[in-house]
């Protein structure tokens, strides 16, 4: 018996233990001056120490993925949308996956989910993307299509990763995540 529960307390402990010290873009994004100080979708500058628009030129794309994930997760996916048309990389995998991220929360599930499959296509192993897919499928009420992508996240390597949590959260509980 307390083995079992042992057992059981470990399995959830484990994915919130790896989703909080994370790693990559699997926890959530740490809130920096981009959503405590700068306003109308500006993004902290860490060089000049200054709020600048995500389309001036002096933010290299990693600096505006991060202002990307922090936008999402702080809910304000048309700043997240405008950052991303900033960053060069337009066709990269984590470009679209966020892009169909920020889309589909703000009502276009469709059009996410066609930035999904062009996330897959580029990169089948996007454990990130095929939760975030599986998620937008189970709150469409698609619990068995979600289930493939849970298939697939475990069979590329995702076992006891965030990607894999959410997602089999989500197949629980309805519900996905908004990161």
């Amino acid at each position: 018996m307390i083995r079992t529960i042992a057992a059981a307390t470990l399995s959830l402990a484990l994915p919130m233990a790896l989703h909080a010290a994370g790693s990559g873009s699997d926890s959530p994004p740490t809130p920096t001056e981009t959503t405590s100080q700068c306003k109308n979708g500006l993004v902290w500058n860490p060089n000049t120490k200054k709020c600048a628009a995500p389309q001036s030129g002096s933010l290299d794309d990693d600096t505006l993925y991060g202002a990307v994930r922090e936008f999402a997760y702080a809910g304000q996916y048309r700043h997240a949308l405008d950052t991303l048309d900033a960053m060069s990389e337009q066709q990269s995998d984590r470009v679209l996956t966020y892009r169909g991220f920020a889309t589909r929360k703000l009502g276009d599930i469709d059009a996410g989910m066609a930035f999904y499959r062009e996330a897959i296509e580029l990169n089948p192993d996007n454990l990130l993307v095929r939760s975030y897919m599986g998620q937008a499928l189970v709150e469409q009420g698609e619990v068995e299509a979600a289930r493939v992508q849970l298939t697939e996240i475990r069979a590329r390597g995702g076992r006891s990763t965030w990607p894999e949590y959410a997602l089999r959260n989500a197949i629980e509980s309805g519900r996905g995540y908004s990161y």
